[in-house]
């Protein structure tokens, strides 16, 4: 009779544990999924395991309270069957061991609840986890029926258990959810491009598309005009042959009309193509004043998005950039958006010349390179600052105008965020190369080894 006990106990010891795990697998493989992979599933398979998943799903909150439920019930009789028994199947070893049976008894006791902890904890945790994190829509699937059916006939006792626990975090000012976000932000996806481009999953040069894409929304106007310093402007009282040969002097297709020069007092702009549209004998006497039209006008603060519908709004597909003072900052074309996303896109009149060059031991570096792109041109990270770009980065650490052969040591950002000016990992030494008037145009940039040259003769590589 002992025998048939404990082989019962025995039996029911496993199927409890198997029971465990069933409601572990539930717990994970639910939480694991997405739910675009659940939508796929039922639009591809459209059975009633794919049905039930979608279920459970949707009523995440209380599914998971019934997995924890069944685990709690599962666990407590497992323990209550298994101890016993392996009480008495340890007991008669101690004896025969002739170790006292005052501490035999304890030694029993304890083993058996290890061997019982551990065996439902690796046979009924452990690996149903593993299991459901690594296929999480084919454990679902298996799974989820079952737990459906758990948590439908102990439903007044989850919807207890889950009120009580909602109405406490409700009380620390958390409102709780029935179902789990799928929305992953820009900074996640980015991570995931990188991830997926380093393993071999994704093509290098889709990754990059991708990554500035994703970086494109966080832009704005600011960032991605040409500034007022390398726009080219014609005056009012030029005539269109004055046009023609600016654009074939620059390249340029769309030209700003200002009084004076002056990109504050501006009139409007004028395209190449309109010139075609007069009778050659009066190109010379036609003033660009009669062709300017109006351009739009944007804050530098506007957001990428919505600066691309207003540039792909109107026929010149171009925008002046105005700053906080009301001054003409830059300029922005469709081709600066589309260059951000694609990369530097070069017809037969642009000079192709990237921004960023190796040289030597260093990178030959355009000073109006953003931060941004500065860290992911050499991998220099620049703490914040008063400061947009490489020039005016220099410029700042300088506490001046540079000039042509100037040296400086470059501050670093910490891993916390903090700025440093004696931090002792990778420190970068900026050469400035080539100035345009009080602009910084040209920097090369070296990772100071102590073997780096510090006397500017590479300025001549510029």
């Amino acid at each position: 009779m002992n025998i048939l006990i404990i082989i019962a106990s025995l039996a029911g010891f496993i199927a409890l544990t198997l029971g465990t795990a069933l409601f572990v697998a539930g717990e994970f493989s639910l939480t694991a999924l997405e739910r675009s992979t659940i939508a796929g599933d039922v639009a591809r398979r459209g059975d009633r395991r794919a049905r039930a998943v979608d279920r459970a799903h949707r009523s995440l909150s209380f599914q998971l309270s019934g997995a924890q439920l069944g685990i709690t019930i599962t666990t407590l009789i497992t323990g209550y069957l298994a101890e016993p028994v392996l009480d008495t199947l340890i007991g008669p070893v101690l004896e025969a061991m002739r170790i006292p049976e005052g501490v035999a008894g304890g030694i029993s006791l304890a083993l058996a609840l290890i061997i019982a902890t551990s065996l439902s904890m690796v046979l009924g945790e452990l690996i149903p986890k593993n299991l459901a994190i690594t296929k999480p829509l084919a454990v679902a699937r298996a799974t989820a029926g079952p737990l459906a059916v758990f948590s439908s006939f102990f439903r007044l006792a989850i919807n207890g258990l889950n009120g009580a626990a909602n109405a406490l975090v409700r009380r620390l000012g958390i409102e709780p959810t029935e179902e789990l976000g799928s929305a992953r932000s820009a900074a996640e996806l980015a991570a995931l491009v990188r991830n997926s481009a380093l393993r071999g999953a994704l093509d290098p040069d889709t990754a990059v598309l991708v990554d500035r894409s994703l970086r494109f929304g966080e832009l704005t106007a600011e960032d991605l005009m040409t500034p007022r310093v390398r726009i080219e402007s014609l005056e009012p009282s030029d005539s269109v042959r004055d046009l023609i040969a600016a654009a074939s002097r620059t390249g340029h297709s769309r030209f700003l009309i200002a009084e004076g020069g002056d990109l504050d007092n501006l009139v409007g702009v004028v395209h190449i193509k309109q010139a075609f549209t007069l009778p050659p004998q009066s190109l010379a006497t036609t003033s660009l004043r009669s062709l300017a039209r109006p351009i739009t006008r944007v804050p530098d603060s506007l957001d990428s998005d919505s600066l691309m519908d207003r540039i792909s709004s109107n026929g010149l597909e171009v925008c002046v950039v105005i700053d906080e003072y009301g001054g003409t900052a830059g300029l922005v074309t469709s081709e600066d958006i589309v260059e951000e996303i694609l990369g530097d896109v070069t017809d037969e009149h642009d000079v192709e010349e990237s921004d960023v060059t190796p040289v030597g031991n260093g990178f030959r570096c355009s000073g109006l390179l953003r931060l941004d792109e500065l860290q992911s041109g050499i991998g220099y990270r620049a703490p914040e600052g008063g400061y947009e770009t490489l020039g005016g980065l220099v410029m700042f650490c300088l506490g001046r105008i540079p000039r042509t052969g100037d040296v400086v040591d470059l501050p670093q950002r910490e891993a916390g965020g903090e700025s440093t000016f004696d931090d002792p990992e990778p420190r970068w030494r900026a050469t400035v190369v080539q100035m345009d008037q009080r602009r910084v145009d040209k920097v090369w940039m070296t990772v100071i080894d102590g073997t780096a040259k510090t006397d500017g003769d590479e300025a001549d590589r510029g």
